[in-house]
């Protein structure tokens, strides 16, 4: 990612990025289906099915903080969640195991769905909590697609499947999330060195990140109607 590319955040990420997102996602893990997916997700705790699971539970989780009539300002809508098993993820949603792979992969197209919904909809000045920043549609839709495709990393190290997103995604979503990542690499191995997954040539590898959600009135804007 170029020096640059980091100081126009006019580029918004829109629901349209989310559907593209989870749809290349689908596709890549469909080719998997077949493989254990008992076996750790990558450098992560968590085994391959736990992560896309939890990946589906990010996806509803920000579909449901952008609630039209009273967005939660100060904390998450209160579900109840937990996790399935000792060292797995906190999850409210869960894909009925029975389901096999195939199962788990509409649970996690429906999500995403849910969240394409929701930023479609929602007006542009809503804002709704996120313990980085209280963001609006963009930034929320940035964030599904920024787990989208490292968690998809993730499973596909675990998995031993390609996995390689749309380099202009990856930029635009480094753009609105990660204005401060300034280094010299192609957009899709910046965002994997952004959140921890890789070093890059005089970058180690970080041990911990965090992006900016929330949006600057002064920078970011919306997109015409139409």
């Amino acid at each position: 990612m170029s020096e640059n590319a980091g100081s126009d955040r006019t580029m918004l990420v829109t629901a349209e990025d989310v559907h593209e997102a989870v749809r290349l996602a689908v596709a890549a893990l469909s080719a998997g289906a077949e493989a254990d997916w008992s076996v750790k997700a990558g450098s992560l705790e968590w085994d391959c099915w736990d992560t896309v699971e939890h990946l589906s539970d990010d996806l509803f989780t920000y579909a449901t903080q952008l609630t039209p009539d009273n967005p939660p300002l100060t904390d998450g809508i209160p579900f109840y969640f937990a996790p399935r098993q000792p060292g797995g993820p906190s999850n409210t949603i869960f894909a009925d195991r029975d389901a096999g792979t195939a199962g788990l992969l509409r649970v996690l197209e429906a999500s995403g769905a849910l969240l394409v919904a929701m930023v479609r909809t929602v007006p542009p000045d809503l804002r709704a909590w996120h313990p980085y920043g209280v963001a609006d549609a963009g930034g929320f839709a940035a964030m599904g697609v920024v787990e989208t495709l490292v968690h998809v990393y993730d499973v596909a190290e675990g998995l031993g499947i390609g996995w390689e997103p749309p380099q202009d995604l990856c930029c635009r979503v480094l753009t609105r999330l990660f204005p401060d990542v300034q280094v010299d690499a192609d957009p899709w191995q910046a965002l994997l060195w952004a959140t921890g997954r890789t070093a890059l040539p005089g970058h180690p590898r970080r041990t911990s990140w965090r992006w900016s959600g929330s949006p600057d009135a002064q920078q970011v804007t919306a997109p015409a109607a139409g």
